[in-house]
């Protein structure tokens, strides 16, 4: 039997997470340094942590997610990822262990273990998104990763954890007639969980950055709600990468290895200075400069490729290519490169100090840029974290 009506699709439940008041005596509040270690950066140093509760990371990457909520003051104590390339990053930014294992791999009894004895437990994931992404190839495996949704389910159910948050792309929500997204979100009702669940824009939570992803919080302690926007004014491109040094294509800054623009060919460079902010492609002057898929008209829609990122706008969305002028809107607005890697940390609100790559190993294109990519930023973890610390100031007894 279901336990008291869910949530509708946008409906907000509930005080506002920003709203201050004491948390009950069950969970107690204490002030701790909870981004203790070198890598606090923009996002704060100091936030009230909460006593009584942990947090285990399903498909955790190099720790978006757990970042952002230990800066909304939860103990994260794992995260799981079959990428054993994220151990690094995720263990030193985190102050939490790793565990480079498919989640096929992983049965809730070690998921359970890794909770600490008498704590409450909340269970956050963003399971692969590729299959859903309007930008994957289409398959007919029937291995595909949108099975891993229904297997982070399956781990939801077996571990029984208090509160629940999944991030995904917002395709999920009609990818195969809408089954897989239904099925997730009717499991958890089925068993006593109140969902709430929408498309959020990370520009609406102070991440330079437009990007819309489908967000579930939910919880068996009552009527949950999810994150009202943060901020006003949508912090720019400007914002974010305005302040570092001016970079040539194929060049490094030699104080920090992570800014660093990948080189362009000779035909690219030309594309990239005739490109204008924000503009598509379809504008250029020249015709010999447009890729030949792009004149068949299979791909003239494919529009928001080759393109210039604007000054005084939140970047497009980025990919685990977002280092490649070629693979999206992913140029810099003025200099005649693709965006570094730092600069795309930064539009996904990692903290500077953020340490993607170990010190006595070289800094890779294809591997960081696919972490960055891949992970949950920062600063609406940090929202979605304050909007469950907000729930159990209501519910947990």
């Amino acid at each position: 039997m279901r336990r008291s009506s869910a949530p509708r699709i946008g409906q907000w439940l509930g005080r506002p997470p920003s709203e201050e008041s004491s948390l009950s005596r069950h969970v107690r509040v204490r002030t701790a340094a909870v981004g203790r270690g070198p890598h606090t950066g923009h996002l704060g140093d100091r936030v009230r942590s909460i006593d009584g509760w942990s947090v285990v990371d399903l498909f955790c990457g190099i720790g978006g997610l757990s970042h952002g909520l230990r800066h909304a003051g939860f103990h994260v104590v794992a995260g799981v990822d079959a990428d054993a390339t994220c151990e690094y990053a995720f263990e030193t930014n985190n102050n939490a262990n790793f565990h480079g294992k498919p989640l096929e791999e992983v049965t809730a009894a070690e998921i359970g273990g890794m909770f600490p004895q008498g704590s409450r437990r909340i269970l956050v994931g963003c399971a692969p998104c590729t299959p859903f992404s309007a930008y994957a190839p289409r398959s007919k495996s029937r291995s595909d990763k949108w099975s891993l949704v229904g297997l982070f389910l399956d781990r939801i159910l077996e571990v029984e954890p208090e509160i629940v948050s999944m991030e995904n792309v917002t395709r999920l929500r009609s990818f195969r007639k809408g089954s897989v997204f239904r099925e997730f979100v009717g499991g958890l009702r089925d068993v006593g969980y109140c969902v709430a669940e929408d498309t959020l824009d990370a520009a609406d939570y102070g991440v330079p950055q437009h990007r819309r992803r489908l967000v579930v919080l939910a919880s068996r302690l009552g009527p949950i709600r999810l994150p009202d926007p943060t901020c006003a004014r949508p912090r720019t491109v400007r914002d974010a990468i305005g302040g570092l040094p001016s970079l040539d294509a194929g060049d490094a800054d030699p104080s920090d290895p992570v800014h660093r623009s990948p080189n362009l060919s000779p035909l690219n460079l030309r594309r990239i200075r005739a490109a204008k902010p924000g503009r598509p492609w379809t504008e250029w002057d020249d015709p010999e400069l447009v890729a030949a898929c792009h004149r068949r008209a299979s791909g003239a829609s494919y529009r928001n490729v080759y393109g210039r990122m604007e000054w005084d706008r939140p970047s497009p969305t980025l990919t685990t290519g977002c280092f490649s002028f070629g693979r999206g809107r992913f140029g810099h607005p003025d200099q005649d490169r693709a965006i570094s890697l730092r600069e795309a940390a930064l539009l996904q609100s990692f903290p500077r100090d953020y340490a993607f790559v170990a010190p006595d190993l070289p800094v890779t294109f294809a591997r960081v840029g696919r972490h960055i990519g891949n992970a949950v930023p920062v600063k609406l973890s940090m929202a979605i974290g304050r909007a469950i610390r907000g729930h159990l100031e209501e519910h947990a007894a």
